[in-house]
């Protein structure tokens, strides 16, 4: 990593564990296995600084700094570079106030979906924010945010409206539209790779529940996908839609296929219209089908088990501007050849492609679909030859995609942000990040590189 431009003196081993910088917790230390375990595996960093307060932030990222210290920050903690060894872990889980101030929302950085749900459900109002509980704001909304309400009100970062970010020489700044329009289109996408950010600011809306259905599939899943796909390119923007295909060993569904729908607002004959021609298809069983609170659809991902540890897992996703015959037969012959495999599907369009791309750093605003597919690499049913043709089949389903989206993915392969942006994105994105983090202190994230002079490295 390149020196820190900053001036900053060098803390001393003894000026960070003063407790000016938060909690520092060392190997060795009584805490340590507990806080170098995060909810999706168990870390090896030099150290881990547990954040209280934004000044926390401020002294952790100066010593980072000053030290050329790589830094991870944790919030929900499901995030792949967790597992990656050594540099500092900034956990600022701690950072979780929610303030609700009629429709705009304040979050602390370290929030989780699940408590932002509920808090502002209780005021009748909601934002659309991925699938699952536990998982971090910040995260999440960094990189994109594909939810539920997708369709009726855009990505997660689309309803960001301000953000309190600590950059690394642990300034603090308040990005807005008018304060730092650049730096603000950059957070709305473009990852961790500017500051942490302490604060989010969104515009929520309201939402008195939801209806959410669930439908069961039997037999060949093809025509059913294309009768989901029509339905879906017309369809009311306050209904999304999922296609899922699923394992017995995967815990974040019953095993086999099935759609789950979710349709913004308690209308139950409206619902039930919309999805009319899904629930006739045959092969279709309807399982579920009813009002719920919001937070009540948010899944509860189990946290990691060292005594149970998930595979590997070899495939990818993709954002696809037409979901065609080909792609489809693609992606259910994935699952068909491979056992322990997972196909999944999620209708985009609507608000999200309201979006201009270059109003936001998030890529492939043209997409209608979001498709994923992977093999478990489980021993014993993964060999060379056969992950060798899983990688093969999964290369040729995402050359018909128009970018990958980073919240979806495992890989701490340093240059995968290549293939999440298009160039001229990359290259916005490495003009600001040359102007907030010239040093690349925050590189522990799909990583933007800063460039010399805005263009990319």
């Amino acid at each position: 990593m390149s020196a820190p431009t900053s001036s900053l003196a060098v803390m001393s081993n003894d000026d960070l564990s003063t407790g000016a910088v938060g909690t520092v917790i060392r190997p060795g230390d009584s805490e340590w296995e507990s806080a170098r375990r995060f909810h999706s595996g168990i870390g090896s960093p030099a150290a881990v600084i547990r954040a209280a307060a934004v000044d926390d932030v401020r002294g952790a990222l100066r010593y980072a700094s000053a030290e050329r210290l790589d830094i991870m920050i944790r919030g929900g903690g499901h995030s792949a570079w967790g597992g990656v060894p050594g540099g500092l872990t900034l956990d600022i889980s701690a950072l979780d106030d929610i303030e609700v101030d009629g429709t705009r929302v304040r979050v602390g950085g370290g929030a989780q979906w699940g408590a932002v749900a509920h808090a502002l459900a209780e005021r009748g109002l909601g934002i659309s924010s991925g699938d699952t509980a536990s998982v971090g704001v910040g995260g999440l909304t960094l990189g994109g945010g594909i939810g539920w309400m997708v369709r009726a009100w855009g990505l997660a970062s689309d309803q960001l409206v301000g953000a309190q970010l600590v950059t690394a020489r642990g300034d603090v700044v308040e990005a807005t539209d008018a304060s730092h329009p650049e730096l603000l289109w950059a957070l709305r996408g473009g990852g961790g790779n500017f500051g942490v950010v302490t604060r989010f600011d969104f515009e929520a809306h309201p939402l008195d529940g939801v209806v959410h259905a669930v439908y069961g599939i039997e037999g060949d899943a093809r025509p059913i996908i294309r009768v989901l796909r029509d339905l879906m390119t017309d369809a009311p923007r306050d209904l999304t839609v999922t296609y899922m295909d699923v394992p017995a060993m995967d815990p974040s569904a019953p095993a086999g296929a099935s759609i789950t729908a979710v349709w913004i607002g308690t209308d139950e004959e409206a619902a039930r219209r919309a999805l009319a021609p899904l629930a006739s298809a045959p092969g279709v069983t309807e399982r579920e089908f009813g009002v719920q609170e919001y937070p009540d659809v948010l899944l509860e991902a189990p946290e990691f088990d060292p005594e149970q540890p998930m595979p590997g897992f070899v495939g990818g996703n993709t954002l696809l501007p037409v979901l065609d015959d080909e792609t489809i037969e693609k992606l259910v012959s994935f699952r068909e050849q491979h056992p322990a495999s997972v196909a999944f599907l999620r209708s985009l369009g609507g608000a999200y492609g309201d979006v201009s791309q270059d109003d936001s750093a998030f890529p492939a605003r043209d997409a209608t679909w979001f498709a994923m597919a992977g093999a478990f690499d489980v021993p014993g049913m993964l060999d060379d030859a056969t992950r060798a043709q899983v990688i093969e089949e999964w290369d040729a389903i995402e050359t018909k995609g128009s970018g990958v989206y980073g919240n979806f993915t495992v890989s701490t392969d340093a240059t995968f942000a290549e293939r999440m942006y298009p160039p001229a994105t990359m290259a916005r994105l490495a003009a600001v990040k040359r102007e907030w983090d010239p040093g690349n202190v925050f590189c522990r994230n799909h990583n933007v590189k800063p460039g010399p002079n805005g263009h990319a490295a």
